[in-house]
């Protein structure tokens, strides 16, 4: 099968399954794991881009309040791909090219071809969503035997945490997942099931729902246990960047987990952001955040996940976790 992936999730899903081979072309942003890079490159953002948080969210409402695509999807090169699969997604369309903007143009250029969207909300719609994808690339038992192994041992990491199902969520740290700087909006989604599995209880936000906007007094009145920021499509180095813009708030500094050094920076495009595979990697840095007395001497990689004030690095998500659960 001759697949196209215009989303860095289903392409991490379809190499974790053994399909690399299947891939033919991918988006800008499929940039994991390393070998896909070579790929033909079959989409593009039309809207400036910048370091700043700020810059970077004017610069897409505009095109959005106007109507505009945010992505430019190469037709003309995918068509010559001649790929029976088409990979996107109707989630998101700040995140990648999205199923209702290309559809048509698709069917037109690439008579025949089939369309696979994934729109997933919760941590179960993630594997539900990757257990459809594997049934369509004729990959059932892969996808099952890959889940299988991170789920048991996801349970060994729980009961390490002494978590359980009937675990109440006020019983676990609080934390308040930062997903963008600047305006300050707050992940949702999947990312509280990531942050329950961890270990703790994501407030502001409920397992399904949309990520949000929220105003400085909002997190204050929230003064979480511990503040992750994880900003959509950032490295820590981009992160990095916009630090000192995203801490010069006054209510900064009032905040309980900024006071208690409880503040944990991640690579939100890695390991957050997206619905892949390297979700289970999330789970595991959240756990080492929170319940770090509770699990063996394991550090995260300094491209992972830092404390307080992060420190760019030259290094990347693209290099191996030594005892990570994802490869």
């Amino acid at each position: 099968m001759r697949v196209a992936s215009l989303l860095p999730a289903a392409t991490e899903w379809i190499v974790a399954l053994g399909g690399a081979g299947d891939l033919v072309g991918r988006s800008h942003e499929c940039d994991h794991p390393p070998e896909v890079q070579s790929l033909p490159v079959l989409t593009a953002a039309t809207y400036p881009q910048a370091d700043d948080a700020r810059a970077i969210h004017n610069a897409v409402q505009e095109r959005v309040q106007a109507g505009l695509s945010l992505y430019d999807v190469d037709l003309e090169r995918l068509a010559a791909l001649e790929p029976d699969l088409v990979l996107t997604q109707a989630q998101c369309e700040v995140c990648a090219a999205s199923l209702s903007e290309i559809e048509a143009d698709l069917r037109q250029h690439v008579p025949g071809v089939e369309l696979f969207s994934m729109q997933p909300a919760t941590m179960k719609a993630v594997l539900d969503t990757a257990l459809r994808l594997g049934r369509t690339m004729n990959q059932a038992e892969a996808v099952m035997q890959y889940i299988a192994t991170r789920e048991q041992r996801l349970r060994q990491l729980h009961e390490a945490i002494g978590l359980e199902r009937r675990t109440e969520p006020e019983a676990l740290p609080s934390v308040v997942c930062i997903e963008w700087t600047d305006p300050l909006m707050v992940a949702g989604h999947w990312t509280p099931d990531v942050v329950r599995h961890g270990g703790g209880h994501a407030l502001l936000t409920e397992p399904g729902a949309p990520s949000c906007r929220i105003a400085w007094d909002e997190l204050a009145a929230a003064d979480p246990d511990a503040l992750f920021v994880m900003p959509c499509g950032f490295t820590l180095a981009d992160t990095a960047r916009n630090w000192e813009a995203f801490t010069s708030h006054p209510t900064w500094s009032t905040l309980r987990a900024v006071q208690a050094d409880r503040v944990f920076v991640f690579d939100g495009n890695a390991y957050f952001n997206r619905p892949g595979p390297r979700l289970y990697r999330a789970i595991e840095l959240v756990a080492q955040a929170l319940h770090a007395d509770a699990l063996p001497v394991q550090e995260a990689a300094p491209w992972e996940r830092q404390q307080g004030r992060p420190a760019p690095t030259s290094m990347h998500a693209d290099a191996e976790t030594p005892g990570s659960m994802v490869k």
